[in-house]
């Protein structure tokens, strides 16, 4: 058992492997601001999105909040679409799944100066009751999960930037 474990590690570290996680943290810096853009049609989006953006922050970046003045990157985040798509009817036409699918658009200033831009999309599949509309509280955890599906994308597509850059 020893055995098979060392090889396996040895493979891993051998092979140059980073957790994305150090990878991003490395491009960005450990000390990020982040704001999103108030959408005036839906301000309540906006602040889920914004506590998904700063959970994000916290435990996929490893990174830590702090004012604008003192940030080495600064992370902005705009919503481009929020859209509630039917998935399944059943037998009597009546919707009972929906897919939340989101577009963020993310602006990010690096320490170094230079920007970059991503359209981030997220989706999140989701149950209703037959013959009844989307509650508030079932909306709002498929924005904050699908924004959050939104953010793995983002950190994957800096990830890839720091590799190549």
């Amino acid at each position: 058992m020893k055995k098979i474990l060392l090889v396996f590690c040895l493979l891993i570290f051998g092979c140059g492997y980073k957790p994305l996680s150090k990878v991003s943290k490395n491009i960005l810096g450990d000390k990020i601001y982040s704001y999103v853009s108030t959408s005036i049609n839906d301000p309540q989006n906006s602040v889920i999105i914004q506590d998904a953006l700063k959970e994000a922050i916290v435990s996929r970046f490893g990174g830590s909040l702090v004012p604008r003045q003192k940030a080495e990157s600064i992370l902005h985040v705009n919503i481009k679409s929020v859209n509630f798509i039917p998935t399944i009817y059943d037998q009597n036409g009546y919707v009972v799944s929906y897919k939340a699918k989101l577009i963020l658009e993310t602006k990010t200033t690096f320490a170094n100066g230079q920007t970059s831009s991503y359209d981030a999309r997220g989706e999140y599949d989701f149950d209703i009751q037959a013959n009844s509309v989307i509650s508030d509280s079932k909306r709002f955890k498929a924005i904050k999960l699908s924004s959050l599906s939104a953010l793995d994308e983002y950190i994957a597509f800096i990830a890839v930037k720091g590799m190549r850059d």
